[in-house]
């Protein structure tokens, strides 16, 4: 930290390729541990169709947030006091929208509206300041402002609408949210992003879900008397998260997004953090599903719900890595695309046909399934040539 009011700098020149992921951002992404653990307790708490979808139109806000703070920081970052004080009123404002999850669909949905609106007003005022004082970037910062102080108004006035009119206006701020960066390309193309950052922070938010899974575990198996059936339960579980993270971390290379700086493709760079959204909405509720299984008492069947959630889950990751792996977005590889779509097929025929296996026997399938992408990839290999001729 170098002065109070230090104004923003355009991160990414040549003396800036370096760059690591500051104390601050970690810090920072605490915050979204604690809301992202909150979401998904929602789920647990209602597993069927209905509870998932509310797990999703919670999920997706909070996931937003978390991207707007961090591309911002991947332009513009800089230690100051006032930008140390604008994160911290970000981090207040996600810890609002954390306690406003528990009944973010009906009692709570107007302090859950709020705190996201607070959080994207603070985004605005940023990018409002960086284009003040970086006269170069003024077209980009002020597509960036406008777009998302629509969004920010749409949020605002669902508080004055009763449920379920509310949230069509989440939907219509969540619209202009997304659309903004993707109607900003001809700005982009003259403030690129820093590449070699992003890779690195988008490998942390998954790490992040991938904890949720873990924490499922160890809650599932502190919440009933051991046996052993609920031993290999959360044995299994593990394994469906070590295997997400191996096939997930063992093919981030971040080339893709490199390839921008020699072929301008501007879209490349939007896909990569678009097409991450369904991966860490399928992690973080194979999680609950993995819970589940483990508090499943011994000898009974999953309810439908329950198996849809696990196989479910766990095969749109997969799905999810499949989409990665064909565009290069990750590792490109059409085989590895092809074992991704397999083992997601798998899954979803035992979500189809599984109402009469036990509970026990589905993770185990499920982490067979995830254990064999991970022997498929070690004996593929990485091949010679570059992940973007592959």
């Amino acid at each position: 930290m170098t002065s109070w009011m230090q104004p923003p700098r355009l991160r990414g020149g040549e003396d800036d390729n370096t760059r690591r992921v500051t104390w601050l951002e970690l810090f920072y992404d605490l915050v979204f541990v604690v809301a992202v653990s909150q979401v998904a307790h929602n789920l647990s708490q209602d597993v069927s169709l209905k509870g998932f979808v509310g797990f999703v139109v919670l999920f997706v806000p909070l996931w937003w947030a978390w991207i707007g703070a961090t591309l911002y920081a991947n332009r513009f970052d800089t230690d100051t006091v006032i930008r140390r004080v604008l994160m911290g009123v970000q981090m207040l404002a996600i810890a609002a929208l954390a306690i406003n999850v528990h009944h973010g669909l009906d009692d709570s949905s107007s302090g859950f509206a709020l705190s996201y609106a607070a959080a994207r007003i603070v985004l605005v005022l940023e990018y409002l300041w960086a284009g003040w004082c970086i006269p170069t970037v003024r077209g980009l910062t002020t597509h960036y402002s406008i777009g998302f102080a629509i969004a920010v108004a749409f949020w605002i006035i669902s508080t004055f609408v009763p449920v379920p009119l509310r949230f069509a206006f989440w939907g219509l701020g969540l619209a202009v949210d997304f659309a903004t960066p993707l109607t900003a390309q001809r700005h982009q193309a003259a403030v690129p992003p820093h590449l070699e950052h992003l890779p690195e922070r988008f490998g942390l938010f998954t790490i992040i879900v991938l904890g949720e899974a873990i924490i499922a575990v160890v809650n599932g198996v502190s919440e009933m008397k051991w046996s052993g059936i609920s031993a290999f339960s959360a044995i299994f579980g593990f394994v469906v998260a070590f295997s997400l993270w191996w096939v997930y971390f063992d093919n981030v290379d971040g080339s893709s997004i490199r390839a921008i700086k020699t072929s301008g493709r501007l879209r490349v760079f939007q896909f990569w953090f678009y097409s991450h959204l369904p991966l860490v909405i399928g992690i973080a509720a194979a999680g609950i599903g993995v819970e589940h299984v483990i508090l499943n008492k011994d000898g009974t069947l999953l309810t439908d719900s329950e198996r849809w959630l696990i196989c479910g889950s766990v095969a749109l990751c997969f799905l999810s890595l499949a989409v990665l792996h064909r565009t290069g977005i990750i590792f490109k590889c059409k085989a590895r695309t092809k074992h991704r779509l397999a083992a997601a097929g798998v899954l979803f025929i035992v979500a189809i046909a599984g109402a009469t296996l036990p509970a026990v026997l589905i993770i185990a399938i499920t982490a067979a399934v995830c254990a064999i992408e991970v022997g498929l990839d070690l004996y593929q290999g990485r091949p010679a040539i570059t992940p973007q001729s592959a």
